[in-house]
């Protein structure tokens, strides 16, 4: 399976973070993503698995 996933990808996800925002930017693709919030920057480690489940839309990097 090709991977869906690259880094500097931005994803929209479906619950929002705190600060409103929904889109975060892909900084580390691997078993677990790295995440930065492009709302407030703050990132998060999130398990692929997770990251897979909860993905609407991907933009991919231009």
């Amino acid at each position: 399976m090709a991977d869906r996933f690259a880094v500097g990808d931005i994803i929209r996800l479906k619950k929002q973070h705190p600060c409103g925002s929904s889109e975060w930017e892909v900084l580390r693709v691997g078993a677990d993503f790295r995440l930065k919030c492009l709302g407030c920057g703050h990132q998060v480690m999130v398990s692929r698995k997770l990251v897979e489940k909860n993905t609407r839309e991907i933009r991919k990097k231009a």
